[in-house]
């Protein structure tokens, strides 16, 4: 891959097309190359040895013309944009994983079949996530474009700093405001016995929490001052918060692994809550040159 380009992963379902329609926009919005490339999932041994089968020809026209078609989706919705194909065999997620090395972003449906059976939760997502060389944007929810603000979970970690970009990134992109999520557990008082700490009421440990939050903005502010920001603070879990909020919005931002209560957002509870409830798509920030181990 000469240049970085949006990768999608596409294999003929509805929610691949989804996929498709979503990276092409996005390709137009950020003027890059749009890859998309279809896993056959094909026995190694059968690909290696059997090249020139009668059934292996059949099964790679289909997937050539799987391809094609997704092709003319995405120009339908973005004549303009650059789009090529490439066919793989082997390993679905495997081979993902290789067409994220150098791409500007993997896009990827919620559901899929045969060799993109389980996308929705299922081993393949994981392993991608776990290992994909690039920022993943998982395609779910709503199926048309909606014209709402761009959310963002983040925390007070190092990190944080790769995806406030991208948020607001997004956001200038699409013309629209930002909604800046952070979920806190506050230090609760042993007279509040066992409240959960949505339902305890602590002004000043929130007001300390949005003035560190303010002071944690306020560079990106400035650097985006077309970007209009809402500041939403709760003592709520980050996946009730990121689930609810994204009935209403165009994009859910979140890192792909932090050290506070966004902490493990793809690979743990809260992005796999995310990932099965979220009514937008979702973009999973990687720290720029960093994989995660999966350990």
């Amino acid at each position: 891959m000469r240049t970085p380009a949006i990768v999608v992963a596409v294999d003929g379902t509805d929610s691949s097309r989804a996929a498709v329609r979503w990276a092409a926009r996005e390709a137009e919005l950020s003027n890059q190359p749009l890859l998309l490339v279809h896993v056959m999932d094909w026995d190694w041994a059968a690909a290696r040895y059997d090249f020139g089968s009668e059934h292996f020809e059949t099964a790679r026209k289909s997937a050539d013309g799987i391809a094609a078609r997704a092709a003319t989706e995405a120009t339908t919705v973005a004549p303009a944009i650059d789009v090529s194909t490439d066919v793989a065999i082997g390993d679905p997620s495997a081979q993902l994983i290789i067409a994220s090395e150098g791409a500007h972003l993997l896009v990827l449906g919620n559901r899929g079949r045969g060799g993109f059976a389980g996308l929705h939760l299922g081993s393949v997502s994981q392993r991608v996530a776990m290992h994909a060389a690039c920022p993943i944007v998982v395609v779910r929810g709503r199926t048309t474009p909606l014209q709402g603000p761009i959310a963002v979970g983040i925390d007070d970690t190092d990190g944080a700093d790769e995806v406030l970009e991208a948020a607001f990134t997004a956001a200038r992109a699409r013309g629209t405001s930002l909604s800046v999520i952070r979920s806190f557990v506050p230090v609760l008082m042993s007279y509040w016995g066992h409240l959960p700490p949505a339902q305890v009421h602590t002004p000043e440990q929130d007001d300390a929490e949005r003035a560190r939050l303010t002071a944690q903005l306020a560079p990106w502010r400035e650097k985006y001052p077309d970007v209009p920001v809402e500041i939403l603070l709760s003592h709520d879990s980050a996946a009730a918060l990121l689930v609810g909020v994204s009935h209403g919005t165009q994009l859910v931002v979140v890192g792909s692994r932090g050290h506070g209560v966004i902490a493990g957002t793809l690979l743990g509870s809260t992005g796999l809550q995310l990932l099965h409830h979220a009514e937008c798509p979702v973009l999973i920030v990687r720290p720029h040159g960093k994989r995660d181990s999966g350990r």
